[in-house]
């Protein structure tokens, strides 16, 4: 992978990125802009630390979409109480620590937004808990190196702002039902106010994650809730920002102009809606009117290009944003990727209903397998997220996804890293609230579907669900000037599915029919033999002229390299017949000119099982014959069989089944 060139290239455009120093005071605002204590305007670019304190089902795989509480008593009933503290101690240590601040710096991010749960500071009223303050603690002696802003979110008000687990919820938003919990939710907020009110790391507060307002509770509520919140945080810290986010899930903001405090900044959150200025324009326009800035505090869980798109929408209206989230549990749509342990599975085919009940010590030692897959150093990357979030030439970009060579194997999910259009196209490729963007949910995190192949002699994923008019563009390195023969690895429940490759722009091979194998993981071979490939740099495009395939990989294998004074004899190669065959098979060959050919008989698990030569013969029309046996004389087993047949510097491939 050529993450390393990224991160090179992302560091060399920081100074474009970044324009804010801590020293340079506090955070502010002033008219439209977010400045910092210089005046200089500062466009928040960051990632949310979602998943860290407040865990969601949805983000570790957990049937239900669990809440935090429902969660931890899953654990609980699995480990008890002692062994779901020692799970905890170590899944927050991985999640976020200062390698991820470290990384995320690298990126050139200037900004971070922490979720928190309201009991991390105090479970109840009156009472402290250490736990949030030393988490903020921690994250700001992380972020200082880095000029990183951290902006607090309650993620999880006392009672419940909305009625889902996202809030922590029991299923009713208690917040606005009940008394105590207003009241509770003003004293955290003066509280942490008053911890931090001289720390310039800290850019605002969020005061109310997503609020979603029951019927019967009016907006002028929210509005009088957040105007309380503002003046118990004024009377002990005048200095940060506030940030306001409307109801229903951060989106309806009537009731909440005009604006209540010089400081305050209105952050709207954007999902699966059009990466269109339209779909931001009411916001907009409330900023022009109300002279306050935007902050859009959520979005994600979206292909690259949209990230991109909207990333560029958001800037050329000078909105800052927070993407959510750098990292997930075996998710594509955020930069980092914890890979499911196989006990954790376990455990979670049991909640899931799908397997037995284990034991303590097995869910324990599951459950620690678990938190440690978070560290960063063990996740996976997902190319192409940070590129389209931070490279301002994304949507023009095409660059290798890993270093693919001729002669070799290109996997068909390695095209390239860029944008719809470029890198590939694909016919569904973005979540505009019309439903999903990808069928498969593995890998890579475009509108290409991926699926795992299950291909002994394939790669681990493959693409799939594969249709007319869709490409994959793949750049290659050919050091081996000359003809190959290439071997497509393909799988079809139907049959009908027409494909080829382009040579820059040129067609490649023809058009290659592919039949129904037995089913979409029924994985066959298809060959193309004599194909000229010359030295240098290459634009391959795999172009699917009729979909109804699954394709996993192209095997590019040398059958002559190139002579000047030489060019290839032509071998002419029939149908093998009878076949299927019984006793005996027939491969008709015609060559132009006397030789030596040379059979190698492969069994689909790529093991050579015989070879047949046939000395020196004169030119023109010859059968070869196989009785089916291997090279010890034993008649094999019935099955699927590949035929390599080799004259001078020729290869040309049969397919034969024997049966038995």
């Amino acid at each position: 992978m050529f993450w390393k060139m990224y991160r090179l290239r992302l560091i060399l455009l920081i100074s474009l990125i970044c324009s804010v120093s801590n020293s340079q005071g506090f955070l502010h605002v002033n008219n439209h802009d977010i400045v910092d204590g210089t005046g200089e305007p500062v466009l928040l670019r960051g990632f949310g630390l979602g998943g860290w304190l407040v865990p969601e089902g949805y983000m570790l795989n957990i049937p239900g979409f669990g809440s935090p509480t429902a969660i931890r008593e899953m654990i609980v009933e699995l480990v008890g109480e002692s062994g779901a503290n020692e799970f905890y101690q170590l899944y927050y240590e991985n999640y976020v620590n200062r390698e991820d601040i470290d990384q995320l710096a690298e990126w050139g991010i200037n900004s971070v937004r922490l979720p928190f749960h309201y009991n991390q500071f105090s479970p109840s009223p009156g009472e402290t808990n250490s736990f949030g303050y030393d988490i903020v603690d921690s994250l700001l002696s992380w972020c200082e190196p880095h000029n990183i802003f951290i902006i607090l979110d309650m993620h999880c008000a006392p009672g419940g702002q909305n009625d889902g687990g996202i809030s922590d919820s029991d299923g009713t938003a208690r917040l606005w039902l009940e008394d105590g919990y207003k009241e509770h939710t003003i004293e955290i907020w003066r509280s942490i106010a008053e911890t931090y009110s001289e720390n310039t790391l800290i850019g605002g507060y969020d005061l109310i994650n997503e609020p979603v307002l029951p019927g019967g509770v009016s907006a002028t509520e929210l509005r009088q809730l957040y105007i309380d919140i503002t003046e118990a945080i004024r009377e002990v810290d005048p200095n940060h920002i506030v940030f306001i986010e409307g109801n229903w899930y951060g989106t309806d903001f009537n009731q909440l102009t005009p604006p209540f405090d010089p400081n305050m900044v209105y952050s709207f959150h954007k999902y699966w809606s059009p990466a269109t200025v339209g779909s931001i324009q009411g916001y907009i326009n409330m900023r022009n009117t109300n002279n306050r800035p935007l902050w859009m505090g959520e979005a994600g869980e979206n292909s690259n290009v949209w990230f991109h798109e909207v990333v560029e929408i958001l800037e050329e209206n000078n909105i800052g944003w927070n993407w959510w989230t750098h990292k997930k549990l075996e998710k594509i749509s955020c930069p980092f990727s914890a890979v499911i342990p196989v006990q954790y599975q376990q455990v979670l085919d049991y909640w899931n209903g799908s397997g037995s009940q284990p034991s303590a010590v097995f869910s324990q030692a599951a459950l620690l397998a678990m938190a440690q897959s978070l560290s960063l150093g063990q996740c996976e990357l997902r190319p192409g997220v940070v590129p389209a979030l931070l490279y301002p030439d994304y949507d023009t970009m095409l660059e290798p996804y890993a270093e693919h060579n001729i002669p070799g194997v290109i996997p068909a999910v390695h095209y390239d890293i860029g944008p719809i259009g470029n890198a590939y196209h694909d016919e569904d490729y973005w979540n505009i609230g019309d439903g999903s963007y990808n069928q498969g949910w593995l890998y890579r995190n475009d509108g290409v579907d991926i699926e795992h192949s299950d291909d002994p002699l394939g790669h681990e994923f493959n693409v799939g669900w594969i249709s007319t008019g869709e490409w994959l563009h793949y750049t290659v390195q050919s050091s081996d000037p000359g003809w190959y023969s290439i071997e497509f690895r393909v799988a079809s429940a139907t049959g009908g599915g027409q494909f080829r490759l382009e040579l820059n722009g040129t067609d490649l091979t023809g058009v290659i029919s592919v039949s129904n194998t037995g089913g979409w993981k029924e994985w066959e071979s298809l060959f193309v033999d004599g194909i000229y490939i010359p030295e240098g740099t290459h634009s391959i495009r795999l172009q699917a002229i009729t979909g109804g395939f699954n394709i996993g990989t192209m095997s590019f294998t040398s059958t002559a390299s190139v002579d000047k004074n030489y060019l290839p004899v032509d071998i002419r190669v029939g149908n093998a017949y009878p076949n299927p065959f019984n006793n005996s098979v027939q491969i008709p060959i015609n060559m132009t000119r006397p030789g030596s050919v040379l059979v190698n008989i492969y069994g689909t698990s790529g093991k050579l099982v015989n070879v047949i030569r046939t000395g020196d013969i004169s030119a023109g029309e010859r059968l070869i014959s196989w009785d089916g046996s291997n090279n010890n004389g034993e008649i094999i087993s019935s099955g699927v069989y590949f035929l390599h047949i080799m004259h001078d510097k020729e290869t040309i491939h049969r397919k034969i089944t024997i049966i038995k």
